[in-house]
């Protein structure tokens, strides 16, 4: 989730006074980037022998967490789809950037894998990958500085113009350090199967990132104490924990630990359904007969109807996630002729995820933007 909220935007002004937390101050503490900081010491001190039940674990978690929080991001971009290519309720610039990240960038994709594929061209393929890597760090610290200005607004305890700048000066130089040290030599990787190069980047464009990390986060430091003062000696601090917990403990230490290197994409994602399942739930509550119940006495014990569609809506993005995930590259590899030889028995598992990967990206930088009506009207009460 990339979250690009601000705390003066007029429609974050207009909509309804809200509340001080998504679920509650544990539940937010826990699932925002909490949760990080009780299990990386656990995992510190786990054998590297457990890596594979480790692993193991993680595959169920991504049925669980993962993939609904990718299909979750389909699910609500592509729902009213086409009154926002048609711009009713949203600006031109909006209705331009919902066409371009639903429609353009799927194709242009699609068609960049087909060609690699029927090409059997390993070295194109292997830039996705890239591609991936890359940007999944740029994700991570949007969705982390997202995340601190969502409770921001939720606490008011509010940043200005200047603050914002900092806090995301400091989210990329963080990213780009994080991306530079897996990034010093050549090195072959494989995923999925096909293999993939990191490059070589020169040591004092590292040492110059490093600065550039030590010297934002001070200055971030700084601005948080000064901002604390004239708040009243008070912080949005759930918000806090989810911005540190993203570029630092997620992205620049990451590696430190294979272990807490399996569990940082299920702790990223559920700082994401946090705010999604918040989301979903005011919407459902202005659907009709919100608050009455099912008419089965066996469904009643969810409680009103709301409740029961935002659990179908969970349900739903499970089903989607398994779908997009296992079924449809199942299917592909099934019926879809290509040189096996080269390009693995995994190719559409390869294409699958970082399509989705990838697209999730780019559907989340228009969903949750400033200005977006229906965030102002549903994310904030």
């Amino acid at each position: 989730m990339a979250l690009d909220l601000s705390v003066d935007a007029p429609a974050a002004k207009a909509a309804t006074p809200p509340g001080k937390y998504l679920f509650g101050p544990v539940a937010d503490f826990l699932m925002l980037g909490g949760g990080a900081f009780l299990v990386l010491p656990v995992l510190l001190l786990v054998p590297l022998k457990y890596e594979g039940p480790v692993a193991a674990t993680m595959v169920v978690v991504a049925y669980l967490v993962n993939y609904p929080h990718f299909a979750h991001s389909y699910q609500i971009f592509y729902r009213n789809f086409g009154r926002k290519v048609s711009g009713n309720g949203y600006d031109r610039s909006l209705q331009l950037r919902y066409i371009f990240a639903g429609i353009v960038v799927p194709v242009i994709m699609g068609a960049f894998f087909a060609y690699g594929a029927a090409t059997a061209n390993t070295r194109l393929l292997g830039y996705a990958a890239n591609a991936m890597f890359f940007f999944v760090g740029w994700h991570y610290v949007k969705q982390g500085y997202g995340m601190l200005m969502v409770d921001a607004v939720l606490k008011r305890k509010f940043f200005d113009g200047r603050d914002k700048k900092v806090l995301l000066v400091n989210s990329y130089a963080v990213w780009i350090l994080a991306w530079l040290q897996t990034n010093t030599a050549v090195t072959q990787g494989k995923y999925y199967g096909l293999e993939y190069y990191t490059f070589a980047a020169p040591a004092w464009i590292a040492n110059i990132a490093l600065l550039a990390a030590v010297t934002s986060t001070a200055v971030t430091i700084l601005m948080l104490i000064n901002r604390w003062r004239r708040n009243g000696r008070a912080l949005p601090y759930n918000g806090i924990v989810a911005y540190v917990a993203s570029l630092y403990l997620w992205i620049l230490i990451a590696r430190i630990n294979p272990l807490w290197l399996l569990v940082v994409p299920a702790l990223h994602s559920l700082q994401y359904l946090a705010v999604v399942w918040r989301y979903q739930t005011n919407v459902e509550r202005d659907g009709p007969d919100a608050v009455g119940y099912p008419q089965l006495k066996i469904l009643s014990v969810v409680g009103p109807l709301y409740r029961l569609r935002v659990l179908g809506f969970i349900v739903g993005g499970g089903a989607l996630g398994y779908l997009g995930f296992w079924l449809i590259p199942m299917v592909m590899t099934a019926l879809i002729p290509y040189d096996r030889q080269v390009l693995g028995s995994s190719l559409f598992f390869f294409i699958v995820l970082i399509f989705i990967n990838v697209h999730h990206y780019f559907l989340d930088n228009v969903m949750w933007r400033r200005g977006n009506p229906e965030v102002s009207k549903y994310l904030f009460r």
